[in-house]
């Protein structure tokens, strides 16, 4: 059975990223959907940073299981540069 992968992406106010983390409820409806349609085992990746460019311990793991290249540096790079263009 092959396998999809829905990455949940969040960029919370830094008090709220464990939480947001956490809440991956909101999608049930759809993985199952998903699911249901094309036969496929479904793998959810919350891939959270802070507006100030917190992270979790646990996005190092989830980005390592992701195909591709990727860089925590480059993600806390964009949130803070995008909270920054937002205050600006």
């Amino acid at each position: 059975m092959k396998t999809y992968i829905l990455i949940a992406g969040a960029i919370p106010a830094k008090s709220y990223v464990k939480q947001k983390e956490a809440e991956n409820v909101r999608y049930k409806s759809l993985r199952i959907g998903i699911q249901r349609l094309w036969n496929l085992k479904r793998m959810v990746m919350p891939v959270i940073s802070g507006a100030t460019g917190r992270v979790t311990k646990v996005l190092k793991k989830n980005l390592e299981a992701m195909p591709g290249k990727h860089s925590i540096d480059s993600l806390q790079k964009t949130a803070v540069l995008g909270t920054s263009h937002i205050i600006w």
